[in-house]
């Protein structure tokens, strides 16, 4: 069965944030150039959270629009699945919110608990899913909220992230529309918890003054140890996918990766020896938004006229978990 992206969408906070932010108003120990080399990032998009405007919200909305572009209405969809560390609640699933609000009355709805590696996982599970014959139409959307777990203390993670959504329809189809998901390679290694986590708010420690008083409800990073295993696993990933398709690095027409910052993504284009002109790099202007920053940044290449019919694109991402994937498209 051929299974395709069909259609995409997304969504983005209107409240953006400049670097300066962190450094004259927060009067953080950091400043524009230190910031730009080595993130790459020139502003973030904020939710506006007080006014509701969080994971479900911004997913509806990409959604919405993912289904304008489609020409189907909410009830068209057999399933929803969102890819969030940042669900409005702790339970139930950011995915039933998202189902109330779009009014999709048939559709059954999930989160994915994933980290960066959010959205490539849930879209293997759609994919299976309607392989399988279990569904026709799944709507995939990778939503964070990460301003909402954020030290704003500590330089070294709160400059990284933003917040935003994209949704991505993923169907079965007759014909050779959209992108045809031919394959997949996903991986985990937990001993990687400690180097990307959030303490406490879990069950094993649940908020108490304790936990709060030390800071415990926020992403710690060990910044070094991530850089490195993501550089590696993400090129021997892509590189895995491509051996066990028969094509090579050149071979690949557009890469559409994880946009944790420009260093790891500069890092595996030149390992791979992927000309930079083929990798879609949006961490500028949007920064790191975990699970939505692969769909985000395929709504954008396509929106740029990027991706051409025929091309052979290629996602690739890494995160907490340590978890890392890839996957492999025929557009």
């Amino acid at each position: 069965m051929r299974v395709a992206i069909t259609a995409t969408g997304r969504y983005m906070p209107e409240r953006s944030i400049p670097n300066r932010y962190f450094y004259e108003d927060l009067g953080l120990e950091t400043n524009e150039e230190w910031i730009l080399s080595r993130t790459g990032i020139t502003e973030r998009r904020i939710a506006d959270v007080a006014n509701g405007e969080g994971t479900a919200r911004m997913s509806a909305n990409a959604a919405r629009q993912c289904l304008d572009r489609a020409g189907l209405t909410p009830d068209d969809l057999d399933g929803i699945l969102v890819a969030t560390i940042t669900g409005d609640l702790h339970f139930p699933a950011t995915a039933c919110i998202v189902q109330a609000e779009l009014g999709a009355s048939k559709a059954f709805a999930w989160d994915v608990s994933a980290a960066c590696s959010g959205y490539v996982f849930s879209l293997a599970q759609a994919t299976a899913m309607i392989r399988a014959g279990m569904a026709r139409r799944i709507m995939v959307i990778g939503a964070e909220t990460m301003s909402s777990i954020l030290d704003y203390t500590d330089r070294n993670t709160c400059i990284i992230f933003g917040d935003g959504a994209g949704a991505t329809l993923v169907e079965a189809t007759e014909d050779d529309r959209g992108g045809e998901i031919l394959d997949f390679c996903m991986h985990t290694d937990g001993n990687g918890v400690e180097s990307l986590h959030m303490p406490a708010g879990g069950a094993l420690r649940p908020p108490s003054h304790e936990t709060i008083d030390e800071r415990l409800h926020f992403i710690k990073q060990d910044g070094r140890t991530v850089f490195k295993h993501a550089v590696t696993r993400i090129s021997e990933v892509i590189l895995q996918l491509l051996a066990k398709n028969g094509l090579e690095a050149d071979d690949v027409d557009v890469v559409v990766p994880h946009q944790a910052n420009i260093r790891i993504i500069e890092a595996c284009w030149k390992r791979l020896k992927i000309p930079k002109e083929r990798v879609i790099v949006t961490v500028d202007r949007w920064a790191n938004t975990t699970a939505a920053t692969i769909p985000t940044t395929l709504d954008y290449a396509l929106e740029q006229g990027r991706i051409q019919p025929g091309a052979n694109v290629v996602f690739a991402t890494f995160g907490a978990g340590f978890t890392w994937g890839s996957t492999l498209l025929k557009w």
